[in-house]
């Protein structure tokens, strides 16, 4: 299997004497309708919404940034265009990492039950094309690629401990079936030193959208368990020793909403991780002025990280992390999130419902 990697034509180093390394991750909602259509609106050059994710990026200019919900191309177009146009702002990225995810893979079955072979929720993940909606790593630290491992195709069943038995599924469905909605990767960075700092990167599935066998709750679960299973040493491969960041979208509020938080937790919570709390002034102050479930919010608004309408059991959660493991130093976090007014709000509000989650470690 070809592993991509793009390296940028023009490389980027990390300024000499750097004591810090700051580390982000965003779901930038760079997903569209079909195949190509992202890149023909970078190509273009007239998405508004494409010009905000731009300037958040590049104001908040990350060392190491986890984009998750951009669209996947098999040479990696629209994520190289996209980096293209961070450069023009001066925060560009040498090296791009973005294998396959499993949305729209086609698993031959029937999953959701309606009759029919081949539809979005048919797939390995959910994805009315390959590639929806999946995630790509941007480093301005040479990416290890021959090192890097994709647990993309570990299949669900072989997770210790799982809760895939529960959900009424085929012996051959879940012969079949992979854990990950979208992928799991643990990618070393080279640093300064010539050390390797690991990424840990994952992109959980909504714990909604079912019925009662709770097929996507119990998965989104899984997928935040794989991490515990990981570090626990309880996969085929073992975890790695040195320093390492867990980031990405667990689609999953520890708190509030639906879904299995439990996973989560015990990540949070984990003693091999430390949890900085990023916190923000405008999901604050969101959730002051807001209705609805905000208003009955358990967790504390300032951690938010995703401005969900106000409708049903949604509204304002805390869905994106960035973890550092224990032994990293942390010297400042935040999250995107300006009050009303404030420079970077509205290009904040443009650019997607999740907010860029950011996170400063010095360097090992």
């Amino acid at each position: 299997m070809r592993i991509w990697v793009v390296v940028a034509a023009a490389l980027l180093a990390l300024p000499a004497g750097a004591e810090t390394l700051r580390i982000a991750t965003f779901n930038a909602d760079l997903s569209r309708d079909g195949p190509g259509l992202l890149l023909q609106d970078l190509r273009r050059g007239t998405s508004g919404q494409i010009a905000a994710v731009a300037e958040v990026i590049a104001s908040v200019s990350p060392d190491v940034l986890l984009l998750t919900g951009v669209d996947w191309d098999h040479d990696l177009l629209a994520l190289s265009a996209l980096e293209a146009n961070l450069a023009a702002l001066g925060a560009g990225y040498g090296y791009l990492y973005a294998p396959r995810p499993n949305a729209g893979v086609p698993t031959g079955f029937d999953l959701n039950g309606d009759g029919r072979l081949g539809g979005p929720r048919d797939a390995q993940g959910y994805g009315r094309f390959t590639g929806e909606g999946g995630m790509a790593l941007l480093s301005r630290l040479p990416i290890m690629a021959d090192e890097a491992r994709d647990f993309t195709s570990f299949l669900w069943r072989d997770l210790p401990d799982a809760l895939l038995p529960g959900a009424g599924l085929k012996p051959e469905i879940t012969s079949a079936l992979r854990l990950s909605s979208m992928g799991h990767w643990d990618v070393p960075l080279r640093l300064p030193s010539g050390e390797a700092l690991h990424v840990f990167a994952f992109l959980a599935t909504p714990p909604v959208f079912d019925g009662p066998e709770d097929l996507n709750g119990r998965r989104n679960h899984d997928e935040a368990a794989f991490w515990l299973r990981y570090l626990e040493g309880a996969l085929p491969l073992p975890p790695p020793s040195a320093p390492f960041v867990l980031l990405g979208d667990a689609n999953l509020d520890p708190v509030d909403g639906e879904g299995r938080p439990e996973a989560l937790r015990a990540l949070l919570s984990h003693p091999g991780l430390q949890d900085p709390r990023p916190t923000s002034e405008g999901g604050k102050i969101a959730a002051t002025v807001q209705a609805g479930p905000n208003r009955a919010q358990a967790g504390d608004p300032a951690l938010d990280t995703v401005d969900w309408p106000e409708t049903g059991d949604l509204g304002n959660r805390r869905v994106d992390y960035v973890l550092p493991s224990a032994d990293l130093a942390v010297s400042g976090s935040g999250v995107v999130w300006p009050a009303p007014g404030a420079p970077l709000a509205e290009a904040a509000a443009a650019a997607s419902r999740h907010r860029l989650v950011w996170v400063d470690i010095e360097l090992p």
